[in-house]
């Protein structure tokens, strides 16, 4: 088994807000490269190759072309709007001789091993394999109408000794002397209408890297409508075949938002940069 590794890397991550979480600083590294040093190291593994953003291609090339190519991965342009254009323009310079390629996102710095491991065993008797791991919330169906629930009812009034008028009450402390201003409104919170509660039972939480038999792929990226694809075993669902799930890992987190970020960290006992040295963020 011969593997490409395709990091998808030219999302706008308009949801993490201020800054660049590729780039954030993930124990003296950055994210991005964090997330592709697991593959960097395997047999199997015979290109690492990063889809930069095809309207800042220069800048990402200076900020990561060196140090990428330090672990044997080069820059390719992605693609402007979704992921699967990204990954199709990435398809192009998998190198001759490839028999497999893997998928893994940018923005999951917490790969192990022997997670890689079970996706790359799988993956020598089973054309796609995927990780994910079990739900455990409660799921809820909910209606599409958004609408504003106050966040203070009756009961914090009583307990706060207003009336009805709003006013505070002798718990707020002194005499009403016509001057007393009730507590600013409650906030303000989007809300839906709960319609059932969803069975969990056969439902997982699909992770990366993902590994697919190159031609699959290839087959899957053919297809005439790819719109709408969240991930590239569902394109491989659309043909027909089978998908292969095997065991992920509750830290293998992608970083979306800045609390994402934190947890991450958090769960890799790394600490934020804070202006100290990188041999000290451990």
């Amino acid at each position: 088994m011969r593997v490409a590794v395709i990091v998808p890397a030219a999302g706008s991550g308009h949801r993490f807000g201020a800054g660049d979480k590729l780039a954030s600083d993930f124990g003296g590294r950055p994210v991005l490269l964090r997330s592709v040093e697991p593959f960097t190291k395997r047999d199997e593994v015979d290109a690492i190759i990063v889809a930069g953003p095809p309207d800042d291609l220069e800048s990402f090339r200076d900020r990561y072309g060196a140090p990428l190519g330090f672990l044997g991965g080069t820059v390719v342009e992605g693609g402007r709007r979704d992921r699967w254009e990204t990954v199709l323009r990435a398809l192009e310079a998998v190198p001759e001789g490839c028999t497999h390629v893997a998928i893994h996102d940018g923005a999951r710095p917490l790969l192990d091993d022997e997670l890689v491991d079970r996706v790359f065993e799988a993956g020598r008797t089973r054309a796609a394999v995927i990780p994910g791991v079990p739900l455990r919330d409660t799921l809820k169906k909910c209606g599409a109408e958004l609408f504003e629930a106050a966040e203070r009812d009756a009961t914090v009034d009583a307990i706060l000794g207003l009336d009805d008028d709003g006013a505070a009450g002798d718990i707020l402390g002194g005499e009403d002397d016509g001057e007393s201003q009730a507590p600013p409104p409650g906030h303000q919170v989007a809300a839906r209408e709960v319609q059932e509660t969803v069975s969990r039972e056969s439902l997982y939480r699909v992770q990366t890297p993902q590994l697919f038999e190159i031609e699959l792929l290839r087959r899957a990226y053919a297809q005439s409508d790819l719109e709408g694809a969240t991930d590239d075993a569902m394109l491989v669902e659309r043909l027909g075949e089978p998908v292969t799930l095997v065991e992920g890992d509750e830290r293998n987190l992608k970083i979306t938002t800045q609390q994402d970020l934190e947890i991450a960290r958090a769960l890799g006992g790394i600490r934020g940069d804070g202006g100290r040295p990188s041999h000290k963020r451990f």
